[in-house]
Order: C-alpha cells, then sequence, then structure tokens
C-alpha cells in the first residue's frame, strides 16, 4: 500500500459508548478529558500521561476542526481531526479518541458517565462550563486538574515557526537553526 492509499477511521462515539459499556461490566474505572490537541506536543503528552493514572482506561473527546475554527479563529487547525485523532490514539496510555462537533461535551459526559473527568491545572473548577459542570456532577464523575510543562503549546510552537521562517526569509533561507523541540 502506497502512502496516498493510507486510510484511518475514527471510531463512532457510538462505538465508544459501546467501549466504556463493556469497560463498566469489566468493573474498570474511566477518565474522559478533552481538548483540541493540535500539533501534538510534549504538554499534551504529558497531560495524557498523567490523566490515565487516575483509572484504567482514557477516553479523549478531540474538538472537530470546526469546533477547533470556532475556538482557535480561522487558521487553526494545523493538523485536520483525522490526523489528529489518529496520533492521540497511537499513544499507549490513550484508550479511546472520539470527535465532538461543538465546543463542550455536555452530552458526551452524560453518555459516557466518566469516573474522572481531568483537566490542566491552569484552570480551576470555576473555569468549567456550567454546564458541563452540572453533567460532571450528575454522573458522579470526579473532577481532577493534573501539573502540565509550562512552556509548551501549539500557540508559541506555531509563533516560533512563522519567526524561524521569517528569519531564513531574511538570511536567503538559511533560518537560525534553532530546534522546536525546546520550549
Amino acid at each position: 500500500m502506497s502512502g496516498n492509499e493510507w486510510r484511518w477511521e475514527i471510531p463512532s462515539f457510538k462505538h465508544i459508548c459501546a467501549l466504556r459499556e463493556s469497560w463498566k461490566r469489566l468493573g474498570n474505572r474511566v477518565t474522559l478529558t478533552n481538548g483540541c490537541f493540535d500539533l501534538l506536543h510534549p504538554g499534551h503528552i504529558f497531560l495524557l500521561e498523567q490523566a490515565a493514572r487516575f483509572s484504567d482506561k482514557l477516553l479523549v473527546a478531540l474538538n472537530s476542526d470546526g469546533s477547533v475554527r470556532t475556538l482557535k479563529g480561522p487558521h487553526r487547525p494545523i493538523i485536520d481531526q483525522t490526523m489528529r485523532a489518529y496520533a492521540l490514539s497511537s499513544l499507549r496510555f490513550v484508550d479511546g479518541v472520539f470527535i465532538f462537533d461543538g465546543t463542550r461535551i455536555v452530552e458526551e459526559i452524560r453518555a459516557l458517565s466518566p469516573d474522572v473527568y481531568v483537566r490542566a491545572s491552569d484552570r480551576t473548577v470555576s473555569d468549567l462550563d456550567s454546564d458541563e459542570l452540572r453533567a460532571l456532577k450528575s454522573v458522579g464523575a470526579k473532577i481532577e486538574f493534573v501539573n502540565f510543562l509550562s512552556g509548551f503549546s501549539t500557540t508559541s510552537t506555531v509563533a516560533k515557526i512563522l519567526r524561524q521562517r521569517g528569519d531564513a526569509q531574511q538570511n536567503g533561507g538559511k533560518g537560525d537553526g534553532g530546534s522546536l523541540g525546546s520550549p
């Protein structure tokens, strides 16, 4: 199969709900987290790895391309939803990924009834959407905040790329030789 023929299907939300039910029957606890996860970076990976430690299974609700544009602006996402879902699902500590179209996951929380909901520690309970918070309370989910790696963000990575591109254009294509591996 050539690279142009590659195809990966995003699991449907119905499939994710069936997984959740089967895990529940087996006594597995489930953590849910959500986000855009555009240009997956060490900060994202660290957050997800920490989130997975709260239970037996980790589900990631991924903002759709349209949802990311609404939240982040017309030039985002940089990576389309299929590729972002594929990258997330490839992480050993992620057990399921699904796409949601809105900017909030109220119905998804109600349907999945997670045992734990995780956000990064740069947020607090008061930062959570009130409808999402009500849904989390209604299903009895414990809300956890995990530390994140400071200095990593998609926005700062894009800014660095644009700066390096500008430097490269000013220096006849040579750039500054800087690495994108450090914040």
